[in-house]
């Protein structure tokens, strides 16, 4: 038989009290723990040299409370680091443009954990300068080979000053008489294979030199006129007609001449629409064809063939005998 005295029961009920009391006072205080956000200890830094072409990075700098994660923002300064501006760039690293010359860079950090996020941000660079030397042509861009259909032209880039580190290349058509000039969709290529679209033009190649984010763009010299595969025997000139566009009112005609006689020709031009009188215009070549050549004339049509309706030109070559093309034409309908 177990006897339980009143002392004993009063000592146990005590020890219930007591670890109850202790386990509320534990419970609470966990309940009441702070959470807390990352703290800068101390502030991010940038390295690298504030220059034009140049690459800064982002440090940390240090943080208390545990961030699991960084973000990065990029602001341009007054030079004396205030009046800041954010920039689009977030990434860890910044490369220096020419928009950032005379002024200062900063980086914000803001450090992330599960309870929060605190931004901090570095001090500012040096200025920004641009001692990269500019990249200059001092010789012109050349090509090598035959103007020849079917034969192979190759550029070379010329020579430059501020060590490029690439080369592009444009390849252009250009009139015999008025080197205007318009580029070669597509032949973007250090070699250039002539083609039958290219009888009657010169040829040229554009280079653009570039290094980080400066460029610098030359032209090669002319070559001669792009010769047929095989010679040309005509009794008469022949004109073709490349292209005709109109910029505003104004009627600009691109067309190929081909006779076998080097000598200047003249250029026919007649302008008709349904109802109105015709009006006749006349152009001459400037540089005869060799045995082609591509011209480019303009003019500004009579009142009575502008506004909508019919519209036709056509073009012939008459050559110093007073031998004469069959006509070439474009009808529009504006």
């Amino acid at each position: 038989m177990r006897i339980t005295t009143k002392t004993g029961k009063a000592a146990a009920v005590t020890g219930l009290l007591t670890a109850a009391l202790a386990f509320l006072v534990l419970g609470t205080a966990a309940t009441a723990a702070p959470q807390v956000a990352p703290v800068n200890v101390e502030p991010p830094t940038i390295t690298g040299t504030a220059r034009v072409g140049e690459a800064l990075t982002a440090q940390n700098g240090t943080w208390s409370n545990n961030p699991t994660e960084y973000r990065y923002r990029w602001l341009r300064c007054n030079p004396g680091g205030n009046s800041c501006a954010l920039l689009a760039a977030d990434g860890k690293t910044y490369r220096v443009g020419q928009a950032d010359v005379g002024s200062t860079l900063r980086v914000r950090v803001t450090a992330v954990n599960a309870d929060g996020a605190t931004n901090a941000r570095s001090e500012q660079t040096e200025v920004v300068g641009t001692n990269a030397a500019p990249l200059t042509n001092t010789a012109r861009p050349t090509i090598t080979g035959e103007a020849r259909v079917g034969q192979e032209l190759t550029a070379t880039e010329g020579t430059w000053t501020g060590n490029p580190t690439a080369f592009a290349f444009q390849w252009q058509r250009c009139d015999v008489d008025s080197l205007t000039c318009a580029a070669v969709i597509g032949a973007t290529g250090r070699a250039y294979g002539v083609r039958i679209a290219d009888l009657g033009f010169r040829l040229r190649v554009e280079v653009t030199a570039r290094k980080d984010d400066r460029s610098g763009t030359a032209v090669s010299n002319v070559t001669a006129i792009v010769v047929p595969t095989n010679p040309i025997t005509n009794r008469r000139p022949t004109i073709s007609i490349i292209s005709i566009r109109f910029t505003g009112a104004r009627v600009y005609a691109r067309f190929r001449i081909c006779d076998d006689v080097r000598r200047n020709l003249a250029i026919l031009v007649t302008e008709t629409r349904p109802g109105v009188a015709l009006a006749n215009r006349r152009f001459a070549t400037r540089v005869p064809p060799r045995p082609c050549g591509a011209y480019t004339r303009n003019w500004l049509p009579a009142q009575r063939f502008r506004g909508p309706g019919r519209y036709t030109i056509t073009l012939r070559a008459r050559d110093a005998s007073g031998l004469t093309s069959a006509p070439a034409r474009r009808t529009f309908r504006r």
